[in-house]
């Protein structure tokens, strides 16, 4: 590599640290938020709690509901350790996202055009979007589900009505990042809220629920619980957050002296901890709900999230649980195709140097995604669309090497993380995080090509 690239990141960081100021990539919605340095530990968490959340709802969107949804049904508590799993390995790379973007001012997408190979740019981008367009598949059709459900909207109408929704939410941006994220943190408040309710309604067995967490390697050897279980990394890892987060610890501005840097840090990867957290309760939660309601007492799984609506209130002996499940999955959908905007228009500048007003890249996204979901509805009605969402997560899977590899290289580069160089155990963490999702996706090719 040459050595004027090879410097660069390091001219970078020193400039834009000398200057505490967060990067221009977020536009709008990036106005600073100021950190003093003085505050309390409490008012210090509080000016930085958000971006977290805002990443936190990628991990609980309608794509997680599907497979979740169809692992609970049709397996039990069985893959409850693939989502423990996949919610550590998120953790770990997520901390890594905040220790990259505090470290150099970049984000993964800029890091990415000014560090690797020329070469790499276009397809790397390429694979962006695809991961992009599958997540926002998976919204734009479980929201229409939602609406479906709530209001008897038809399927057809409500994909095409949530191609346009989320231009009204948008327009937060322009009031500031702060109001974008308390609305996030409602939306992720009220789909914890139903699901506790719906915990309360179930009982767990919390025997069978511990059996569930211990790993089965024998679940990687059975064809449909290895393309649920890509399904579940996929859902929970997903390659867009990478690009989002790292992007987004840059919206608060650190007034201080030394140590700043690693203050921010500390701050930053709490945030995230104790969002992904949250995350990961709303995801057993669902799995529960599914492995509760209908494992072993129906003659065919439960793999359709309306038949699931329908089905929760003479399981559960109340209308409350389907109605709580479906204001859950509207909120879900439309919390994560906000962040889904935010990171196409990271991903676009970053690798393109091209910026899109937000208006034009979500209908760009939702246009993409609108052609498989209607299309789907249209020719192969409304039963097939859960399979549309348990591929589009598995196809955000496929995505996620091309993000993770490149995030835990750059993480371990001395010359440019200087003294937040990720640990030697947390590298050690990320690239195995790398080796399983490798492994899991080519044991799923390999499947695939056998005709498993």
């Amino acid at each position: 590599m040459p050595q004027q690239v090879r410097s660069s990141p390091r001219l970078i960081l020193q400039l834009r640290w000398h200057r505490f100021m967060p990067d221009a990539q977020l536009g709008t919605a990036a106005q600073a938020v100021e950190v003093p340095a003085g505050l309390g530990t409490l008012r210090t968490f509080l000016r930085v709690l958000g971006p977290g959340y805002l990443v936190a709802v990628g991990y609980m969107d309608p794509g997680n509901w599907a497979t979740d949804l169809a692992a609970g049904s049709q397996f039990g508590y069985r893959l409850l350790w693939v989502i423990g799993l996949s919610s550590l390995m998120a953790m770990v790379l997520q901390s890594l996202c905040c220790r990259l973007g505090i470290a150099t001012r970049m984000d993964l997408a800029q890091a990415c055009s000014q560090l690797l190979p020329r070469f790499c740019r276009i397809p790397l981008w390429l694979l962006a979007e695809v991961a992009i367009i599958a997540c926002d598949l998976a919204e734009l059709v479980g929201s229409a589900i939602a609406l479906q459900l709530l209001f008897g909207l038809p399927l057809p109408w409500g994909v095409g009505l949530t191609a346009a929704d989320t231009l009204l939410l948008l327009a937060l941006q322009h009031f500031g990042i702060r109001r974008l994220e308390a609305l996030v943190i409602a939306l992720v408040a009220l789909v914890g809220g139903c699901f506790a309710v719906e915990m309360f309604l179930l009982q767990p067995n919390w025997s069978q629920v511990g059996q569930g967490f211990i790993p089965q390697a024998a679940s990687l050897r059975d064809g449909q619980q290895l393309f649920l279980a890509a399904g579940i990394l996929g859902a929970t890892v997903m390659p867009h957050n990478l690009y989002l987060h790292s992007s987004l610890v840059q919206s608060r501005r650190w007034i201080g002296g030394q140590g700043t840097q690693r203050r921010a840090l500390a701050f930053s990867t709490w945030d995230t901890l104790i969002a992904l957290s949250l995350a990961f309760l709303i995801n057993v939660s669902i799995l529960f709900l599914a492995a509760g309601s209908f494992y072993g007492r129906l003659p065919q799984p439960v793999t359709d999230l309306s038949e699931a609506y329908r089905l929760l209130t003479p399981m559960l002996g109340t209308s409350l649980a389907s109605v709580l499940f479906g204001v859950a999955l509207l909120a879900a959908g439309q919390s994560s195709t906000l962040t889904a905007t935010m990171a196409g228009q990271i991903v676009m500048e970053g690798f393109l140097q091209i910026r899109l007003p937000d208006w034009k890249r979500r209908l760009l996204t939702r246009g993409l995604a609108l052609i498989p979901a209607m299309a789907t509805v249209i020719l192969f009605g409304e039963r097939a669309t859960t399979n549309l969402l348990v591929l589009s997560q598995v196809v955000l899977s496929l995505q996620l090497p091309f993000a993770v590899i490149p995030l835990v290289w750059f993480c371990g580069r001395r010359v440019l993380m200087g003294e937040l160089r990720a640990p030697l155990a947390l590298q050690a963490a990320g690239w195995l995080c790398a080796s399983v999702i490798v492994m899991i996706n080519l044991s799923l090719l390999s499947a695939v090509v056998q005709g498993g």
